[in-house]
């Protein structure tokens, strides 16, 4: 109920306006990113970098309604490549599609996608296309396998709990796809999306392991998988050894300022670990969906309230 309760807020337009106005909201987000501007999401990634983890930036925003939106967005994305070049950072970018005008037009959309993909080509930059509610699969994933036909270095996220997507996944292995697994944060209809915590994981377990086989016949395949559930993690590598696939060839990627331990851990022992970090003004919503994922982060929110409870937690 409180998943539930969560997720209906993360759409509320009134909670998105007035939320980001008060100071201990603004002091509990901070465990998840590490600043609006991109001059703290980047040195982040280099401190991040400096401890032998790469990252990932998205720029938070989503459902752009207007196409000068869509150029601020695609600007953004162009000054974090410059960013990224000056620091001489390994860093990927990742873009929700109703950032880039799907709720617009779809030929805004596909030419904004479009020059973001030569953008990141032309400057060695991997680019993943984030997956929003079931509403926009179809269409994100057309646009996928148009970009993939031209462009190897564009990865698509998608998530576990809708009941589609193994056989999405099935449609995309001939391309030899870069997958970024998760579980799923929207709140979906039961037609729609599994609702049940224990069948999602099961699921996320089926579906990592068509990706692994995949992955040992075609090297060129990227696997990567969003969770911090420590028991997922291991179970994944145990059968990606089972599979004598070596630890790199499944990659976490885990959100900045959630299981730090579970990250750190996982980079000692030589697994491929990628932590996404966020950064924008536009931040309500995604943090909401955050807490969606696992509640008693709102714990933390709570201790923000008090006296002396301003900084941000290590890991969760």
């Amino acid at each position: 109920m409180l998943r539930w309760l969560l997720l209906r807020a993360s759409r509320s337009r009134t909670l998105r306006r007035l939320a980001p106005r008060l100071p201990p909201v603004r002091r509990a987000v901070r465990r998840f990113m590490p600043g609006e501007e991109l001059d703290a999401a980047a040195s982040a990634a280099q401190t991040l970098q400096e401890r032998g983890m790469p990252t990932i930036l998205t720029f938070l925003g989503e459902n752009v309604e207007d196409p000068g939106a869509v150029e601020a967005v695609v600007a953004e994305y162009r000054r974090a490549l410059g960013a990224i070049g000056e620091r001489g950072l390994d860093v990927e970018l990742s873009v929700k599609p109703t950032q880039l005008g799907i709720d617009v037009d779809e030929g805004l959309f596909r030419e904004a996608l479009d020059g973001l993909a030569t953008a990141t080509e032309s400057s060695g930059v991997p680019l993943w296309m984030d997956m929003e509610d079931s509403s926009y699969v179809d269409r994100t994933l057309e646009a996928y396998h148009s970009l993939r036909s031209r462009y190897r270095h564009v990865g698509v996220c998608l998530q576990a709990y809708l009941h589609r997507t193994p056989d999405d996944l099935e449609a995309l292995l001939p391309l030899d796809p870069a997958i970024r697994l998760v579980k799923g944060a929207y709140r979906e209809p039961a037609a729609v999306a599994l609702g049940d915590r224990g069948a999602i994981d099961q699921r996320f377990l089926e579906l990592g392991q068509v990706l692994l086989e995949h992955r040992r016949g075609s090297p060129g395949t990227r696997v990567a998988f969003g969770t911090h559930d420590q028991a997922l993690v291991e179970e994944l590598r145990r059968r990606a050894r089972t599979l004598e696939l070596p630890e790199t060839a499944l990659e976490f990627q885990l959100l900045y300022g959630i299981r730090t331990d579970l990250q750190e851990r996982l980079a000692r022992e030589g697994s491929a670990v990628r932590v996404l970090i966020s950064y924008g003004q536009a931040w309500y919503p995604w943090y909401v969906r955050r807490l969606a994922e696992r509640p008693a982060n709102l714990l933390f929110v709570v201790r923000s309230l008090l006296p002396g409870r301003a900084g941000p937690a290590g890991g969760g």
